[in-house]
């Protein structure tokens, strides 16, 4: 199995910047895609940024300029770096995993760092 390690998360002011790191002990997996989901207290979880192997991007418009998402692939790691924060950026970030093993294909999640921005 694929286990993700999560560090980043913290209490932060409105217009500050925190940087989200997720560390993959692949095993015998292969990693493909790579992204970050947040959950808000109350809400549904939404897709935050997604990133492929050749570090093509994606974002949820909300974040589109003020997020950036990335990833290396030697180190099997994906950070979140997040810039000029909201009070509504405020949620629990799961980084998330794609992998593969022959015939066998599933997601891989973190256990979740709470950013909480304050006004």
């Amino acid at each position: 199995q694929v286990q993700l390690v999560e560090s980043g998360g913290g209490l932060v002011q409105a217009g500050g910047s925190l940087r989200l790191s997720c560390a993959a002990s692949r095993g015998i997996f292969r990693i493909d895609d790579m992204g970050w989901y947040r959950q808000a207290l109350g809400q549904q979880r939404e897709l935050v940024a997604t990133i492929t192997r050749s570090d093509v991007t994606n974002y949820e418009d909300s974040v589109k300029g003020r997020f950036t998402i990335s990833r290396d692939n030697a180190k099997n790691t994906v950070d979140l770096q997040m810039n000029s924060l909201k009070p509504e950026d405020t949620a629990v970030y799961y980084c998330n995993v794609d992998a593969y093993r022959g015939n066998y294909r599933r997601n891989f999640w973190g256990q979740g760092t709470q950013v909480t921005v304050s006004s």
